[in-house]
């Protein structure tokens, strides 16, 4: 994953309500794939660690889970199955099985991101900087501005 997509990711999680959280660890969880497919025959390294950060994003949305409620079932069983197949990708160093997982995973965020809509709650992070636009152009540079520089972020003093 570049740089400039992590600054992405981070950006829309500060902003994001729980289900935006949950379409971006579906996206991550993607990214993660692409990553790793790319990598297979180059860098097994990466490829192992990608194969790991995609089942790490997995995980944390087995973690999320309500239970109580009817899709959770299917959805654990759905998760804790593509967990297994990034295993055995790991493993046997199979990237098909990425191309499972990745064909699994991507209906459930195009669901998810069409509900996210509906969800009126602001966003998880209460003390996050709120960014605007603005950037300004100069000769040869691109400079990013925001707004409320000096506020406190994170934790609340």
């Amino acid at each position: 994953m570049t740089t400039e997509t992590k600054k992405q990711f981070t950006f829309r999680i500060s902003q994001a309500n729980a289900t935006e959280m949950i379409v971006i660890l579906y996206d991550m969880a993607l990214q993660y794939l692409e990553d790793a497919g790319e990598l297979a025959e180059k860098d097994f390294a990466g490829y192992q660690a990608d194969v790991r950060r995609a089942g790490a994003c997995i995980q944390e949305l087995l973690r999320s889970l309500h239970m109580e409620y009817e899709p959770a079932g299917a959805l654990r069983q759905l998760y804790l199955f593509c967990l297994r197949r990034l295993s055995q990708a790991e493993a046997r160093r199979h990237p098909e099985f990425l191309t499972e997982v990745s064909g699994i995973l991507i209906p459930l965020r195009d669901a998810y991101s069409r509900i996210a809509g509906q969800n009126t709650d602001g966003p998880v992070m209460q003390n996050a900087q709120t960014v605007y636009a603005g950037l300004t152009y100069g000769k040869n540079t691109l400079t990013e501005n925001m707004a409320d520089q000096g506020m406190n972020r994170g934790m609340l003093v």
